[in-house]
């Protein structure tokens, strides 16, 4: 079975370049991890039954924690959307599309992210950064 979640679908998912995680079985629900990836730190969630990746940049404190940060969700316009809050100052960030709740001039890049037997890949970026 294979789940994916995906922010802006910009380029065709078999174009994307995937790199192994870690077993599906291995991330907690409502929990993160974190990896690196091609240089950059990338927070993995399972929020829902639902995978999400995003930068593990925290641009207000300019750490990388977000993969310690807090999951839940929230309504807009009667539609159920989930977030993180950073461990640190709680600034909270949509994981579908990055954006900050708060500040809507900030963004996470967000990643392609599936499941393939059991294991966690994630996809090349395509959204804003916070940079």
């Amino acid at each position: 079975m294979t789940q994916q979640s995906t922010s802006h679908v910009a380029s065709p998912l078999a174009d994307l370049s995937w790199t192994p995680i870690c077993r599906l079985s291995e991330l907690l629900p409502g929990s993160g991890v974190c990896a690196l990836v091609g240089g950059q730190q990338i927070a993995v969630f399972s929020v829902a039954e639902r995978l999400f990746a995003v930068s593990n940049f925290d641009p207000f404190t300019r750490a990388n924690v977000l993969s310690r940060g807090l999951t839940g969700s929230y309504t807009v316009h009667g539609q159920e959307r989930y977030k993180v809050a950073s461990p640190l100052l709680k600034h909270a960030f949509d994981l579908e599309t990055g954006q900050c709740l708060s500040h809507l001039d900030v963004q996470l890049t967000t990643y392609a992210v599936r499941t393939e037997d059991g294991r966690i890949f994630i996809g090349d970026a395509w959204t804003g950064s916070a940079d």
